[in-house]
């Protein structure tokens, strides 16, 4: 049992019951007033309350968890009393017997009482750990990057567990070799100024590679005092350069649910309540203590479940991965459709995702306050790739068309001319002939050099002509060209070798010819602009996470203008998410700055630039965000200039 000291006034007849107390090594001590009660040192006493000691004075309340009062002979309960006081009442001049037992009585209140108290700390505490510890696992579960899941695991450990340093390894299989790689260090007492993963053997001579092998969990209370049969040895290279002190130490296992090693976790130093924040070697003696049962069985819960975490966020990358070679290998079979488009959907994610990263940045302007949070950035970058899939659903040719003729329609044409050439070289020789027949040699030298200059002539207009055709044939990236001409040529006419009038130009070549911008006519840019919708009706039928929901309809508004122009739903400003406005500044600069289109001339990132503006200025494009996409220079920020 602890002592128990019994406090009375000096005038109290102690010696009376002297035999009887030191039978039960209760300890008296006199005091002439309450006043002088000083704090507990943590030792159970009993104070006897007469009228020469208590009473109703101006004795302050008595608050003392460890402190009960048996009353002597008092006619009324002592205010000062506070309300949880153990108070027990007595008679005036009371038997030995009566105050022992009232005194013994006391006192197994107070030890019931303080362990009661104990006990519901205890419970306290344990119910606390266990709600931090299911905290910490809900909020392991929901951590997708794994550096910040790892950092958490471990910060975590040595947060419920008091510990000054702690290290993490994953267990790992390199070249058909078991290995340990060491992925985080931590210490509070010694700066870490820079950790560099390492590779280690698992081998029963360190502590992690023992408990790896094992299973078992190693609870050290002095490293530098290991067993004699210990296996294991400590690495003091770290306290000697560092002048630390290993000494606590508790190192256990990561396992999954089906027993599965998945990585090992190493506390270090324990600290008692209250110790320093920075220790010493000096100081670890003093400040640092032993890894407890109730520590240990909390540590082995964390680890659980920080195992289940390590091991759903290596699948979910591996995942991750999976989907992110899908996505590059679905873009790249689409380019390669259409060759002269190859990296197109590269360059505009990263131009996006730059964009996107600036706008995240600014502090001024209408998107000041606009920010995107990892996951949506991981958003974007997807529905960036992915903008162009639709294409897999317009035809080839049309796809591929590089002028505004397909080949064999400008071949075709080019056979009329050459027919109507050979049929002007034709005509010209009968002519010859029939002078001669008609004439003989007389003049005939005057006529063949005439007939010859007009032959030129016409097979120079002709040429002149098709030349005007090939170069109608050119697309443009602006609205320019007067095509009138073309309308004159498709009224003009030749007769083909059956005798048949035919047009030199057919009204439908000329119609094509006449195309202002691009090469292609409403029919063939309504099947291209198809692939928008195309592109929303395929990502809608992928299962997206939570966080990658909105990519269908990012990328299916990307074509859409301010001003609703676009296409394919005539969207108003208010209806276009400014992802997905930012993907339509980034698409529309690498279209005009693409150096592998052949059916339109590169333009260098300055003239780009200049034609972004003049969207602006049509109501085509946000200007806000097209003056952050020029003045932040993200073109060269993703790596996307043309000079």
């Amino acid at each position: 049992m602890q002592a128990l000291t019994l406090i009375h006034s000096t005038s109290f007849p102690i010696g009376r019951y002297a035999d009887a107390l030191r039978r039960e090594s209760i300890l008296p001590r006199a005091m002439e007033s309450l006043e002088q009660l000083t704090s507990n040192n943590g030792s159970l006493r009993v104070v006897l309350v007469d009228s020469a000691i208590g009473g109703n004075g101006g004795v302050r309340e008595l608050n003392d968890p460890r402190t009960a009062v048996v009353g002597i002979g008092l006619r009324e309960l002592p205010r000062w009393l506070a309300d949880d006081s153990v108070y027990f009442d007595l008679p005036e001049d009371p038997s030995p017997a009566s105050l022992l037992n009232a005194v013994k009585r006391a006192y197994q209140f107070l030890y019931q009482k303080i362990r009661a108290d104990q006990l519901e700390k205890q419970l306290s505490d344990r119910t606390r750990e266990l709600r931090e510890v299911g905290e910490v696992g809900i909020a392991l579960s929901a951590e997708r990057d794994h550096s910040v899941l790892l950092t958490t695991i471990l910060s975590k450990a040595r947060e419920l567990s008091r510990s000054d340093a702690g290290s993490l390894y994953l267990h790992d299989v390199v070249d058909g070799q078991k290995v340990l790689r060491w992925k985080l260090a931590q210490n509070d007492s010694i700066d870490v100024v820079s950790f560099e993963e390492k590779l280690l053997p698992t081998t029963r001579r360190s502590l992690a590679g023992y408990v790896a092998l094992t299973g078992e969990t190693l609870v050290i209370d002095d490293a530098y005092r290991l067993p004699a049969d210990a296996e294991y040895t400590i690495n003091r290279s770290f306290d000697e350069e560092n002048g630390y002190l290993t000494k606590s130490m508790l190192v256990f296992p990561m396992t999954n649910h089906v027993g599965e090693l998945i990585g090992v976790l190493q506390l270090i130093n324990r600290k008692r309540q209250g110790a320093p924040p920075r220790l010493t070697a000096a100081t670890v003696p003093q400040e640092v203590i032993s890894f407890d049962r109730e520590i240990i069985e909390l540590m082995r819960s964390l680890a659980g479940q920080a195992a289940v975490a390590v091991e759903n966020n290596l699948l979910y990358e591996s995942i991750e991965r999976l989907f992110e070679g899908f996505v590059t290998a679905a873009v790249t079979a689409i380019e390669q459709r259409d060759p002269t488009t190859s990296g197109h959907s590269f360059r505009v994610a990263d131009l996006t995702v730059e964009l996107a990263k600036t706008v995240d940045s600014i502090e001024q302007g209408p998107y000041r306050e606009t920010r995107f949070t990892p996951d949506q950035v991981r958003e974007i970058r997807y529905a960036s790739l992915l903008h162009d899939f639709g294409k897999v659903g317009v035809r080839e040719q049309v796809l591929v068309k590089q002028k505004k003729l397909y080949p064999m329609q400008l071949e075709t044409i080019r056979s009329r001319f050459e027919f109507v050439m050979k049929s002007v070289e034709t005509e010209a020789n009968r002519r010859k002939i029939e002078f001669l027949l008609q004439y003989g040699r007389e003049g005939f030298d005057e006529f063949n050099a005439r007939i010859d200059r007009e032959t030129a002539e016409q097979i120079e207009r002709l040429q002149k002509d098709f030349a005007i055709i090939a170069q109608s044939n050119e697309p443009t990236v602006l609205p320019e060209g007067d095509f009138q001409y073309l309308q004159q040529l498709a009224k003009r006419d030749f007769t083909d070798i059956r005798g048949e009038k035919r047009g030199l130009v057919l009204p439908e070549e000329a119609r094509i010819l006449s195309i202002r911008k691009g090469n292609l006519d409403a029919t063939e840019r309504s099947e291209i602009e198809s692939h928008v919708t195309h592109t929303f009706h395929f990502l809608q039928k992928i299962p997206w996470t939570k966080d990658l929901v909105s990519v269908p309809d990012i990328a299916y508004a990307h074509h859409e203008k301010l001003n609703g122009r676009g296409y394919p739903r005539k969207l108003m400003a208010n209806d276009i998410p400014i992802q997905s406005r930012m993907m339509t500044v980034s698409d529309i600069y690498d279209a005009l700055t693409a150096a592998d289109r052949p059916y339109k001339r590169a333009v260098p990132t300055e003239r780009a630039l200049d034609i972004l503006k003049m969207e602006v200025g049509e109501g085509l494009l946000d200007q806000s965000l097209v003056d952050v996409f020029i003045e932040a220079k993200v073109y060269e920020r993703a790596g996307v200039v043309r000079t």
